[in-house]
């Protein structure tokens, strides 16, 4: 009787061998595979993929490692079980040897790389090896032999892929590497799922225990009704009920793409929400996905939609702690967005669509079929504006994805802002795609009705201290500077009292901090701030006053929203504006896009001062189309050079364009466990010394976590601790429970 193949072994609780025989994990991955890449219709890749991913897994070299390694037979042949034993290059070699540098040329990139990420194809130094060299080299002839029974066996049912995606055929060859992550995301998940299933069946089993999109309709529709029942009959609150309604009659609409302009405050978290619920029952998507730009924020965004659809509905995926050593365990364990919501940040959602990892791709095919929000929209980083356009693009032409453009100040990204080689200008996506929500009332004629602010400029600030008399002379006054180093150094110059936010402080901190101001705003105690814009974006604070240090204008009408939010503002009982003041800083913004956007920002309040004051649409149109004919590049790192300009003929540098692609790139960052709330965080960073890094664990240490320029740690490097590769403080002077992080002379700009 022929010997069973080994895929994986195990011993179970009775201490008896258990195999995962390779014939079922090629024949299950096969139909996971396939059932994913049904949603847009290439199952014939992914099958053929999928037979072919662990080709390896047949050599005796691989069967007598495995066998050596887990302990199965001690006995296997000592000399072809030591050494590498590699599986995930025979069925690359054999696709591209069979099927050519085209077709073949795809099913390897995704075979090669089902383990160690999508490799490029040509080398680059200090990257490491390629897909071209590990295809054509004489390694080739030094890989663990197959027997041709086995290869014959294996191989005489898998289909040639003939389906030929629509992209393809029109030869947008921009869209190819996305596409290419997505097969490969569908390979990866249905393999580690495969693998779970044998491995840990007792968590493959708590996998998909979610409600259906109606289920999650009824919450939310209870939810929405029981804060209708409560609120007070205010005009805000009769416009963010008639924004409502707009968001859930439009939602029959055709999946595509969308905008929804919505002043600042007029409801646009839950209000989208309620589109996406009706607009993924209209069309049986899969799932939705709220896409948020600040870490800080979206914890809060996460805790209202857990209190609405229930914890075991809701992921919330973001990290700034996380070994980088990846084991099988953490692997399995990572997200791969199953669940019906997910809230996560738009660093971890376009920096995985350039992934190369397999841990960073594996949810990508779960982007398919469902309704993303992105939310604040025009914070998308400008430096990569180009490649994130092409992804929206492919993912709601091509993908079944219905996306959300949410913002109070629309950019002009259907502009044609993107230069051809012949010195031509073109859109990446055209007006006629985007289906703006708010038809009726229009976006102009609700920034009309939720008139609540005025704007006007001051001029310039000489000193600092000069900006804190003008400040003291209101008792509830929130003031918002450009950079950490400037709300430190205007704080010091305040009574005591004032309270100071700035990303120098760790989220706990913050978090606290925001807690207790919206209690003063509250009780209608004083209450001066000074913070970085961290607040201008998912903070509902309600000043009746504030500054903004000049800068873009979609910053400056962020801020505004912190001001009379609730427009309950009255003068001899009558409603009246708040007011913001628009000033110049002592120092300028930092140079890069800081400092083009303030630039911007004084050009258009100088030539369109009615425009600012009363924040048309309108006028930020003009502002964008005005920031942006001033910025060098919309792909700083050349993703097109990476994953564009040889994709007709299947050259991707997948990996170097992942390691290029960082959102938070205008300095390297380190984050560094900081000892606010001490006790309890010492107890913590010994909880890691003596267990180790663990999920839980990460996500608790993330909520005392500052990041801070490299620059900055390498002056204090010392007075911290490396644990499991993790930074912790280790000296009592680094942090002050006002200011947070103050380990440093205060010379480095650093934003945020």
């Amino acid at each position: 009787m022929e010997e069973s193949l080994l895929a994986h072994v195990k011993k179970n609780n009775l201490g008896n061998w258990q195999i995962h025989e390779l014939d079922d994990h090629l024949k299950d991955v096969a139909v996971a595979a396939e059932e994913f890449a049904a949603q847009f219709l290439c199952q014939d890749w992914m099958r053929a993929s999928a037979i072919l991913h662990d080709l390896g897994k047949g050599s005796q070299t691989f069967q007598n490692k495995i066998k050596l390694k887990s302990g199965y037979d001690p006995e296997a042949s000592v000399k072809d079980g030591e050494g590498n034993a590699p599986h995930s290059t025979h069925g690359a070699v054999w696709a591209y040897n069979e099927w050519g540098p085209e077709l073949g040329k795809v099913i390897a990139y995704l075979v090669a790389g089902h383990h160690g990420g999508l490799p490029d194809w040509f080398h680059t130094m200090g990257v490491g090896g390629s897909l071209e060299y590990r295809l054509k080299s004489d390694e080739v002839d030094n890989l663990p032999k197959l027997s041709d029974a086995f290869i014959k066996k294996i191989t005489e049912t898998i289909p040639v892929p003939t389906t030929i995606p629509e992209f393809i055929s029109k030869g947008e060859s921009e869209h190819y590497h996305i596409w290419i992550r997505i097969l490969y995301s569908c390979l990866v998940d249905a393999d580690f799922l495969d693998t779970e299933r044998f491995m840990a069946p007792e968590k493959f089993s708590r996998r998909r225990k979610h409600s259906s999109m109606g289920i999650l309709k009824k919450l939310f529709d209870a939810h929405m009704d029981y804060l209708s029942e409560k609120a007070s009959n205010t005009p805000v609150n009769k416009i963010r009920s008639e924004i409502l309604f707009q968001c859930r009659r439009q939602a029959k609409k055709q999946h595509g793409l969308f905008t929804l302009t919505v002043p600042t405050g007029g409801g646009k978290t839950l209000s989208s929400m309620a589109f996406a619920l009706e607009h993924a029952i209209k069309h049986n998507k899969e799932r939705i996905i709220m896409v948020i730009p600040y870490t800080s924020i979206i914890e809060q965004t996460s805790k209202i939609y857990k209190e609405i659809f229930h914890d075991e509905n809701v992921i919330e995926h973001h990290s700034s702690l996380d070994p980088e050593k990846e084991t099988l365990q953490s692997r399995l364990a990572t997200e791969n967005w199953d669940a019906p919501i997910i809230v996560t940040t738009s660093v971890q959602f376009f920096e995985s669509l350039f992934a190369a990892k397999s841990s960073a791709c594996r949810k990508l095919h779960n982007i398919v079929n469902s309704v993303v929000i992105i939310d604040e929209v025009q914070m998308l980083p400008t430096d990569y504006l180009k490649p994130i356009l092409n992804c929206i693009h492919a993912l709601t032409e091509y993908f079944k994805v219905s996306m959300v453009l949410c913002t109070a100040t629309q950019p002009a990204i259907t502009s044609e802002i993107f230069q051809k080689e012949n010195g031509e200008y073109h859109a990446i996506i055209s007006h006629e795609k985007c289906q703006e929500i708010m038809e009726s009332p229009s976006p102009d004629e609700l920034t009309a009705q939720l008139q609540r602010v005025q704007v006007e400029q001051i001029g310039k600030i000489t000193e600092w201290y000069l900006l804190a008399e003008q400040l003291q002379q209101h008792e509830q006054v929130l003031c918002i500077v450009n950079t950490r180093n400037d709300a430190r150094d205007l704080y010091l110059e305040m009574p005591k009292g004032t309270i100071h936010l700035s990303a120098n402080m760790c989220g706990q901190h913050r978090s606290n901090f925001i807690e207790k101001i919206k209690k003063k705003l509250e009780t209608e105690e004083p209450v001066r701030v000074i913070s970085t814009q961290l607040v201008e974006s998912g903070v509902d604070f309600d000043f009746p006053v504030v500054f903004r240090a000049m800068t873009g204008f979609d910053s400056i009408a962020q801020a505004a929203g912190r001001c009379n939010r609730e427009g309950k503002l009255k003068f001899d009982g009558k409603p009246v504006n708040g007011k913001v003041f628009v000033f110049e800083p002592p120092k300028p913004a930092p140079h890069g896009t800081l400092r083009k956007g303030e630039q911007a920002g004084k050009t258009i309040l100088s030539v369109d001062p009615e425009g600012c004051g009363t924040l048309r649409p309108q006028t930020f149109k003009r502002y964008f189309e005005l920031y942006f004919s001033n910025l060098n590049t919309f792909d700083k790192q050349k993703m097109e050079d990476l994953l564009v300009k040889d994709a007709p003929d299947f050259n991707f540098q997948f990996r170097t364009a992942a390691q290029k692609f960082n959102l938070i790139d205008n300095q390297r960052q380190v984050a560094v466990v900081m000892w606010y709330e001490k006790e309890k965080v010492q107890k913590m960073i010994n909880e890691l010394q003596f267990k180790g890094p663990y999920r839980n664990l990460m996500r608790r240490l993330q909520r005392y976590t500052v990041s801070i320029p490299e620059i900055v740690f390498n002056e204090v490097q010392n007075d911290f601790k490396e644990i499991h590769g993790i930074w912790c403080q280790n000296a009592d002077t680094l942090y002050d429970n006002v200011l947070g992080f103050v380990g440093y002379n205060g010379e480095i700009p650093i934003t945020i």
